[in-house]
């Protein structure tokens, strides 16, 4: 498991706000809303900048180029990108104290592709803002702070699509809440919104 983004990168130690984060903040949304697959590479690190309690800012000795597909998971106000397998624990669920370094930064590569705010548009105004897989509505629990907000999902995902196409907004779009949009992307293939819908129904203790 690796620490690829955090909060406090926005800020630099000497209180500037981070260039690059914004970047960041983006590639991981593109994960995170819309489908994208995690790619990460090996990082080599050097000592340079090191203190001797392992403190200071993480320099780049070098990489080894290959790729592999991580699993993005958020915890707080950190992203990780953790093996499928692997589970993340909680720093409030350590059972013994223990000492970590943190604050390399790890490069993340990810295809980018182009999408139509036209097609997103007309996506929502056929079906609305609410979730077609749970129901959710924003606006009705947060009021003017939750109007218009919704994620469209891409039934099939345009990553692995990998070349411009026609898109049409009522097939193969969707609005999903973020929690019903993660969900649906935590299998691979992705789950349909009706196998997410069923999974709920199917839950005696959801309510």
């Amino acid at each position: 498991m690796a620490l690829i983004l955090s909060e406090d990168w926005s800020v630099t130690r000497r209180g500037q706000k981070s260039k690059g984060y914004n970047e960041s903040r983006a590639h991981i949304r593109l994960v995170e809303e819309d489908g994208f697959k995690l790619m990460t590479f090996p990082m080599e690190y050097s000592n340079t900048h090191r203190a001797d309690d392992e403190d200071g800012p993480a320099k780049i000795g070098g990489f080894t180029p290959e790729l592999s597909e991580k699993r993005l998971t958020r915890v707080g106000k950190n992203w990780y990108a953790a093996d499928y397998k692997e589970s993340i624990q909680l720093a409030e669920e350590l059972s013994t104290p223990e000492k970590y370094s943190e604050g390399a930064k790890f490069s993340v590569t990810i295809n980018a592709y182009e999408r139509n705010p036209k097609a997103r548009a007309a996506c929502i105004a056929h079906y609305g803002h609410v979730c077609a897989v749970c129901g959710f509505d924003f606006s009705r629990v947060y009021g003017s702070l939750g109007e218009g907000f919704i994620h469209v999902h891409h039934i099939i995902p345009i990553g692995q699509i990998g070349e411009q196409y026609e898109i049409n907004p009522i097939t193969d779009l969707m609005p999903v809440c973020p929690n019903c949009h993660a969900m649906i992307h935590r299998m691979e293939p992705p789950l349909t919104t009706e196998e997410l819908r069923k999974h709920i129904h199917e839950r005696t203790d959801y309510t």
